[in-house]
C-alpha cells in the first residue's frame, strides 16, 4: 500500500517523539513492503512564530491532499502562561478538527501487565483495564459561541450539539463495542444539562439497532470516580467534547505514565494521529519524552488502514520494550533510555523480531542497528 502521510510534529517535544513514530512507521514499510510518503507541515507555536498563523493555509491543503495526518504535540510557554495572547497555538489545532471534519477522537486506554506497578492505582483496582473512549470532537463547548461582556466582567460559553453530531459518533462506538467486549457507557450530565438529555434520548434511541451491545449511563462525575475506583468496569466509553477531554486525560494515569496513550481522530474523509500528551517544554531537546504514545498512534493510523497485521507488529514491538524495560525516565527512573533509543529499539525489533536479546544489549551500549 502507498500512503501519503502528512507530518505535523508541532512543538516542544512534538518533533522527537514523532521522529520515532515514522522510524516505526519505515520499519513496518520495508518489513510488509509498503511505501508511506512523509510530507512536513507547520502548526502550533512554531507556525505562530514564523507565519503569524498557528494553521498557515498551507498546512491545511497538505492535510486535505494527503491520506493521514501524523500530529505531535502544540503549545509554548509564552503562550501558555499568557492568557491575552490573541492568536494561541490551540487555535491551530481546534482548527485543524474542524476544518478535516474530525468529529470523533479515539483513545484506548490499557493496562500493560509490566507497568501496573508503576501507576499509582493499586494493581487490584486496574488489573484487566482495557478502555476505549469515544469522543466528541468537533461540536460542544469548546466551538460554541463565546460572549463576554462590555465591562469584562460577565463571560459565557455556549455548549450546543445537534442529533447528527450525537448520531455519527455513537454509530462509530456502538460498532466499535460489538468487537469489543460489547458494551457501551455514555458519559452525560442529564441530569443538568439539556444538552446532556439530547444525548441520551439519541444514543438510546440508536442502541436499538445494536441489540448485541449493552448501553448504560453515567453521570460524568460518578464517571470521573469510577475511572479510580474499578475502570476495569468499561468497555467503550462515549461522551462528548469537554467531557471526554477530562475523562481521557484522567484515565491517562491508570497505565503509568500519560506518554503511553495513543489516539486517532476521525471523519468522513479524513483522519489524525497523535499522542494525548502536551507539548512538555521543559524536556525539549533533552531526550527523556517517551515516544511509546506517538509509536502506539502510528499503529492506530494502520489500523484505520486495515493494515492489521502491521499494527500488531508495532503493538508487538511496544510490548516487548515495556516487557525489558527499554524506557525513558517516566518509567525507568534507575536506568532510563533516550527517547531516540527507544525508537530505535522498537523500529529494530520490527524488523528483527528474533533477535530481541541482542537488539537489547546493543541499545545499551550504544549500538542500535537502526540509526
Amino acid at each position: 500500500m502507498k500512503l501519503d502521510i502528512a507530518v505535523l510534529s508541532g512543538d516542544g517535544i512534538g518533533p522527537e517523539v514523532t521522529a520515532q513514530a515514522i522510524k516505526a512507521l519505515e520499519a513496518i514499510a520495508h518489513n510488509f513492503d509498503h511505501s508511506f510518503i512523509f510530507k512536513e507541515g507547520l502548526v502550533g507555536a512554531i507556525a505562530i512564530d514564523k507565519t503569524g498563523n498557528p494553521l498557515p493555509d498551507e498546512t491545511l491543503k497538505l492535510c486535505v491532499d494527503t491520506d493521514a495526518v501524523l500530529f505531535g504535540a502544540i503549545g509554548a510557554p509564552k503562550y501558555d502562561n499568557d492568557p491575552s495572547a490573541p492568536v494561541r497555538p490551540e487555535q491551530g489545532l481546534l482548527k485543524l478538527r474542524k476544518e478535516l471534519g474530525l468529529y470523533a477522537n479515539i483513545r484506548p486506554v490499557k493496562a500493560y501487565p509490566t507497568l501496573i506497578d508503576k501507576s499509582p492505582l493499586k494493581r487490584e483496582i486496574i488489573e484487566g483495564t482495557d478502555i476505549s473512549i469515544y469522543r466528541e470532537l468537533t461540536g460542544g463547548i469548546y466551538f460554541g459561541k463565546k460572549e463576554l461582556s462590555d465591562n469584562g466582567n460577565v463571560a459565557s460559553d455556549l455548549c450546543e450539539y445537534s442529533r447528527e453530531e450525537i448520531e455519527r459518533i455513537a454509530h462509530l462506538a456502538f460498532k466499535a463495542a460489538q468487537n469489543r467486549r460489547k458494551k457501551v457507557t455514555l458519559v452525560d450530565k442529564a441530569n443538568v444539562l439539556e444538552s446532556s438529555r439530547l444525548w441520551r434520548k439519541v444514543v438510546t434511541e440508536i442502541a436499538s439497532e445494536y441489540s448485541d451491545v449493552t448501553l448504560d449511563f453515567l453521570f460524568v462525575d460518578n464517571a470521573a470516580m469510577q475511572m479510580i475506583l474499578n475502570p476495569s468496569q468499561f468497555d467503550v466509553i462515549l461522551t462528548e467534547n469537554m467531557f471526554g477531554d477530562i475523562i481521557s486525560d484522567e484515565a491517562s494515569v491508570i497505565g503509568g505514565s500519560i506518554g503511553l496513550l495513543a489516539s486517532a481522530s476521525v471523519g468522513d474523509t479524513c483522519c489524525m494521529f497523535e499522542p494525548i500528551h502536551g507539548s512538555f517544554p521543559q524536556a525539549t531537546g533533552k531526550g527523556i519524552a517517551n515516544p511509546i504514545a506517538a509509536i502506539l498512534s502510528a499503529a492506530m493510523l494502520l489500523e484505520h488502514f486495515n493494515l492489521i497485521g502491521e499494527a500488531n507488529a508495532i503493538k508487538d514491538a511496544v510490548e516487548k520494550a515495556l516487557e525489558l524495560n527499554i524506557t525513558t525516565p517516566d518509567l525507568n527512573a534507575n536506568n532510563p533510555l533516550t527517547t531516540e533509543k527507544v525508537g530505535d529499539f522498537i523500529a529494530d525489533y520490527i524488523l528483527n523480531p528474533e533477535d530481541s536479546n541482542i537488539n537489547f544489549e546493543n541499545i545499551h551500549v550504544g549500538q542500535s542497528t537502526i540509526i
